[in-house]
């Protein structure tokens, strides 16, 4: 029969078709195949536990959401400086067959790989390899020798000029780069098309990633952190899977983070499902796992809630976690500071709503960039304070840190278009609840 499962304890326990928009959202992802290393997060740890009506209110809330098949399935923990004050795990993997959704699920967490990229680009500057400030590492010509897209003629062809200043790292980890994504850029889009349809010679002789404005003075989200990736790789002369292996996911014991899942890994994974016009949701096969080749900075890791609230709590506490110094704390206040003046940040508008709705995640707030999250400027309406960090994944992964009221947390699970309502609707109920329940406590 079918039902609903859930968990919670007091410790750790162990017209396109829609598959074309699965593709479309592997793709987009660059979804490679977490290596098995290590053990998991928090095995033993106790939660600090607010007040017991509390912590079953929200229980209620996540669970209810899974019964009526607004989500799937869902993992979703929250922790303060003192150990985890939440953690629980409603629903399935694959909605109506199974398995249950367990705390070692594994999910494809997308563009949630951008914090720990952005890890890797500071611990650079902290051994004094790279600077946020001089152009960047001239590794590529999109990067040596851009161009901007200044508008098509009348014949559709693309008019490029050089930019008016270097790209420099600050841009890139800001997204303020000129570089662009096609799902949320028009604009990007069609120079893609435009160049699609040109002969090979023509093709070859134009940028195939050319900058949307100049340097500094936009905010777009875009491809800038896998631009990042790739100095990371340059810099430190190790692939971008090995150098996260031994300077973060090792140190942190983020077992179950990676670019590739084991057998075992896959055995608890969560599948995709898509979200049609009616509002049910269709579940989708797994993906397939090339062998990967390269490895993406900007959209192509696995994890699990455990081990990205790991990654999150060390932020929280300053660059430090369960005896490992990964950053230091002055270079994660930086990384939690706006770092582009007033430029507004955080808007998309979709040119594929199979894959992303528009997003807006605080309507009518100030929001801007750090060195890796958006920053809301002002108190948000669900409980979390002006100056927190945040940031998501495409099928709909969620996190934020919450420095003033000293909190992280995290919600899970595997839904397209990105920004789905339903799931935005329970994201916001989960924040609501655990504000209430520290606030109560």
């Amino acid at each position: 029969m079918e039902g609903v499962a859930g968990n919670r304890s007091r410790g750790y326990r162990r017209r396109r078709t829609r598959r074309d928009v699965l593709e479309a959202a592997c793709s987009f992802m660059a979804a490679y195949p977490v290596s098995s290393v290590g053990g998991a997060f928090a095995r033993g740890e106790e939660i600090e536990n607010p007040k017991p009506d509390s912590l079953a209110q929200i229980d209620s809330v996540l669970r209810d959401a899974t019964l009526a098949r607004r989500v799937p399935g869902v993992v979703a923990m929250a922790a303060t400086d003192n150990g985890i004050i939440y953690q629980g795990a409603f629903g399935f993997r694959h909605l109506g067959q199974g398995p249950a959704m367990s705390y070692d699920t594994v999910f494809r967490i997308a563009s949630m790989i951008k914090v720990v990229t952005s890890v890797a680009a500071m611990q650079l500057i902290e051994q004094g390899k790279i600077s946020l400030d001089a152009p960047a590492p001239a590794i590529d010509p999109a990067l040596a020798s851009p161009r901007v897209l200044t508008g098509f003629d009348a014949a559709n062809a693309p008019q490029l000029r050089p930019p008016t200043q270097p790209i420099t790292l600050r841009h890139l980890l800001t997204h303020t780069a000129g570089f662009t994504y096609r799902l949320w850029d028009v604009n990007a889009r069609r120079y893609a098309d435009a160049i699609d349809r040109l002969p090979a010679r023509e093709r070859a002789a134009l940028p195939r990633s050319p900058l949307m404005f100049d340097p500094g003075t936009r905010w777009q989200y875009g491809t800038n952190i896998d631009w990042v990736g790739r100095i990371v790789e340059a810099i430190s002369g190790e692939r971008l899977d090995v150098y996260f292996r031994k300077h973060i996911l090792g140190p942190l014991g983020m077992a179950d983070t990676g670019f590739v899942v084991s057998p075992a890994q896959r055995a608890r994974q969560a599948n995709a499902h898509l979200r049609k016009p009616d509002g049910s949701l269709v579940p989708q096969p797994l993906e397939k796992h090339p062998t990967p080749t390269t490895f993406s900075g900007g959209g192509s890791l696995y994890s699990t809630a455990p081990d990205y609230l790991t990654l999150i709590r060390m932020m929280l506490q300053g660059g430090q976690f369960g005896g490992a110094r990964i950053l230091r704390p002055e270079t994660v206040a930086l990384m939690g500071q706006n770092q582009i003046g007033n430029i507004e940040a955080g808007i998309l508008k979709t040119t594929n709503p199979a894959l992303s709705n528009d997003v807006d995640f605080f309507p009518r707030i100030p929001l801007r960039w750090g060195l890796g999250h958006m920053i809301n400027m002002a108190p948000g309406p669900d409980g979390r304070s002006a100056g927190s960090l945040t940031w998501a994944g495409l099928l709909n992964t969620y996190y934020w840190i919450d420095p003033t009221k000293r909190l992280a947390a995290v919600f899970m699970t595997q839904v397209l278009p990105f920004a789905d309502r339903p799931a935005l609707s329970l994201y916001r109920r989960f924040e609501r609840a655990i504000y209430g329940a520290v606030n109560a406590g």
